[in-house]
């Protein structure tokens, strides 16, 4: 584990002890735990958390509503699923949120330096791979270059403005040389899901995705993946927003989602935990 790793791994792991604190009980802040409703079992006041979430979450994210419902039945979890890019000036502009999950650190980033998270919130869940599907039986790809083949008439990728898998997707190219190449091919989609659909749909021969849309998919299959180092890391961070209404709930949500039942459920669908 080089430098780098270690730090984020030490930080991670006192984020999560912190957070467990809040996550006993999934008690309200204030409550009288020993208050007891007519039928002599604890009642909690119901609350619902507002989740900004990358679109490239919403299975496994799906999944772990349903496990946190037997968990904290009196939290009810609200999902507002797009490219990180929207979701960040969405909660810029004063958007109700109290967690955001970025599928890149770019939009988190510039989200703290506007002092928009709630303090020691922010936590590096999980990490991805940038793949390239196509089209169930199709053959004209084995890598990202390719794509610059004259057969190849369409690429889909993320809008690189505001889609990390976009952003991820460009670099790429550009580290491979042949982006100015691929500009005239580009068809540019609002999200991740958007591409996969492109692809599925077969309204264009390859897109970038993420592994883990590829692994929901039936239609498509990876062709490749982005070689190692030619793009950023493909890390996604959580945090509480520091506007949230329910910041103790919303920190109990965030210890659950690095539980190791959650952590199980986003390995299922291809996340790589980072911690």
């Amino acid at each position: 584990m080089n430098r780098k790793h270690l730090f984020r791994w030490i930080t991670g792991m006192v984020l999560i002890a912190v957070m467990v604190l809040a996550l006993a009980g999934c008690a309200s802040p204030g409550e009288d735990r020993e208050a007891l409703s007519e039928e002599g079992t604890p009642e909690s006041e119901p609350v619902t958390l507002n989740l900004s979430v990358a679109a490239s979450l919403t299975d496994a994210m799906l999944e772990i509503q349903q496990l946190y419902a037997t968990e904290c039945p009196h939290i009810s979890l609200e999902f507002n699923f797009g490219s990180s890019g929207s979701l960040q000036q969405q909660i810029e502009q004063g958007a109700p949120t109290d967690i955001f999950m970025s599928a890149a650190t770019k939009q988190m980033d510039e989200l703290q330096e506007q002092d928009l998270l709630l303090a020691e919130t922010r936590l590096d869940l999980l990490e991805n791979e940038l793949v390239l599907v196509v089209p169930r039986g199709y053959t004209g790809i084995a890598n990202f270059t390719d794509l610059i083949k004259d057969e190849i008439a369409l690429v889909s990728i993320g809008d690189p403005a505001s889609v990390p898998a976009g952003k991820y997707a460009q670099e790429t190219l550009i580290a491979l040389k042949i982006w100015e190449q691929l500009e005239s091919k580009l068809l540019l989609a609002k999200d991740v899901r958007q591409v996969l659909a492109y692809v599925e749909n077969e309204e264009v021969q390859v897109g970038a995705v993420y592994r883990t849309d590829a692994n929901i998919s039936d239609k498509v299959e990876v062709a490749a993946a982005a070689p190692e180092g030619s793009h950023s890391p493909l890390i996604y961070p959580v945090a509480v927003i520091k506007d949230s209404p329910h910041p103790e709930e919303a920190k109990a949500l965030l210890a659950f989602l690095a539980n190791e039942q959650s952590q199980a459920v986003f390995e299922k669908y291809g996340f790589k935990a980072m911690h």
